[in-house]
């Protein structure tokens, strides 16, 4: 049995709310930098984006799509379905400019790093120009 017009929308709605709850897990994952949360719930975002995907399909090749816009009910339905993504997409949006800074903090510090272990491994020569030396110690036969 062919699912109506307005079981479709219920459903692309209470898509659109879990993506929406997702996304706000999301944040918090983000914000306290746990990585594997991080990771999870971007597949899971990622299935429901192919599911809205699927239903929004499903409505548009309708038999009675055309109540969309006829009856103003299904009308209001769209309106709330579109301010829903409209939300999720500002939230996905701030999510990846945290994600972005996290990733910038996490490169610099990483470069921090790298200039520190350099310099423990400088050295002199006997003419005063600095060294890094890797095999500091190591080449000693005594």
């Amino acid at each position: 049995m062919a699912q109506t017009i307005e079981q479709l929308l219920e459903l692309q709605l209470a898509t659109l709310v879990s993506l929406s709850r997702l996304l706000e897990q999301e944040k918090a994952a983000i914000v306290e930098r746990k990585a594997t949360d991080i990771a999870r719930l971007a597949t899971d975002k990622l299935a429901l984006i192919n599911q809205v995907q699927q239903q929004d399909h499903l409505i548009a090749s309708h038999t009675q799509r055309q109540q969309l816009t006829d009856n103003p009910e299904l009308a209001q339905k769209v309106e709330s379905i579109k301010a829903t993504v409209n939300r999720c997409k500002e939230i996905n949006e701030v999510n990846g400019e945290a994600l972005q800074r996290a990733q910038l903090s996490f490169h610099k510090l990483n470069n921090l790093f790298q200039q520190s272990r350099g310099k423990q491994q400088m050295t002199y020569n006997s003419e005063g120009v600095a060294q890094n030396i890797r095999s500091l110690g190591t080449n000693i036969k005594a």
